[in-house]
C-alpha cells in the first residue's frame, strides 16, 4: 500500500478516535442524569408539572434528562454542527466565568438562556420547545459535574488519561459514570439513597436558579479532583464520592428552582 494512502488513512483513524473521545465524554453518565431528573421531580411546581404534561405527556424528567445526549446520533444540521458546545462552559484558572464570558459558537451557559426563550415562547413549535426543556434538564445536570467546568487545557479532563479500577479511562469519564457505575445501583436505588439523606434545610438553602452559581462551585470544586496517579480504583472513590452525591442532589434540587422560576411567569 502507497505510504501516502496509509498516512491519509492513519490520519482519518485518529481523527475518527477522536470525535468518538469527544462524544462520549459530554456529560453525567445516563445514570448521573437521571438521578438528577428524579429528584427534581420530587420538587417541580404544578406549573412545571402542567408543562411537563403538556409536552412530555406520559414521560418522567428522568426520562428526558439523556435525550441531548441520545440525539448526539441524530443527523440534523442543529445537533451535529450546532448543539456540541451546549455540554459545558470553559473557565480557565484565576477567572470567572464573568470575565471569560462565551466563545461564538457558544455554550451551556448561552444554551440555558436560547432554550429558556424557546419553551416559553408559544410561538415555537411543539418540537422546538420539547428539545428547549429536555436540553434544559440536561445542561442543569452537566454544569454541576464539575469538570463540565473546563479549565481550557485538557478538554475537562478527557485528556487526563488514567485507568480507573484496572481498565483505561480518563478523569472525565471517571466522574460522567465511573464512580456511579461503580456502587452498582440502579438510577433509582442512588435516588433513593440521597434522598432519604437530604435534610429541609438542605434543600432550601440548595433551591439556587443562578447557573452562575453553580458555575463558580464546579470551578472551585474542579482543582481538588486530579490525581497524578496513572490508576486509581477504591481510594480515589473514597475521597471523593461525598462531593459526586452532593453535586447529583444539588443538580436535582437546582433543576426543579430553575424550573419553577422559569414557570412561575
Amino acid at each position: 500500500m502507497p505510504f501516502r494512502l496509509i498516512s491519509l488513512l492513519a490520519g482519518l483513524m485518529f481523527t475518527l478516535m477522536s470525535v468518538t473521545v469527544s462524544n462520549n465524554a459530554w456529560a453525567w453518565g445516563k445514570n448521573g442524569h437521571r438521578i438528577a431528573g428524579e429528584i427534581a421531580s420530587q420538587h417541580i411546581s404544578p406549573s412545571v408539572k402542567t408543562v411537563m404534561a403538556e409536552l412530555f405527556p406520559n414521560r418522567t424528567l428522568a426520562e428526558i434528562s439523556t435525550l441531548a445526549d441520545f440525539n448526539r446520533s441524530n443527523p440534523a444540521d442543529f445537533w451535529q454542527k450546532q448543539a456540541g458546545p451546549y455540554h459545558y462552559v470553559t473557565v480557565p484558572d484565576g477567572i470567572t466565568y464573568a470575565q471569560v464570558g462565551a466563545p461564538k459558537q457558544g455554550d451551556a451557559y448561552t444554551a440555558l438562556k436560547m432554550f429558556s426563550e424557546w419553551v416559553t415562547d408559544p410561538q415555537r413549535s411543539v418540537a422546538d420547545r420539547q428539545t428547549a426543556l429536555h436540553f434544559i434538564v440536561h445542561i442543569v445536570g452537566d454544569l454541576h459535574q464539575p469538570l463540565h467546568v473546563g479549565n481550557g487545557a485538557d478538554r475537562g479532563g478527557n485528556d487526563v488519561k488514567l485507568d480507573f479500577f484496572w481498565e483505561s479511562s480518563n478523569l472525565h469519564r471517571i466522574w460522567d459514570s465511573g464512580i456511579i457505575d461503580q456502587q452498582k445501583l440502579s438510577y433509582t436505588e442512588y435516588t433513593d439513597w440521597l434522598t432519604r439523606k437530604m435534610t429541609s434545610n438542605q434543600i432550601a438553602q440548595w433551591m439556587e436558579p443562578d447557573p452562575m452559581v453553580w458555575i463558580q462551585e464546579s470551578y472551585e470544586l474542579r482543582k481538588g479532583l486530579y490525581t497524578d496517579n496513572k490508576s486509581e480504583n477504591y481510594n480515589y472513590v473514597y475521597a471523593h464520592i461525598d462531593t459526586l452525591n452532593l453535586r447529583l442532589s444539588q443538580a436535582g434540587v437546582r433543576t426543579a428552582a430553575y424550573l419553577n422560576q422559569l414557570f412561575a411567569q
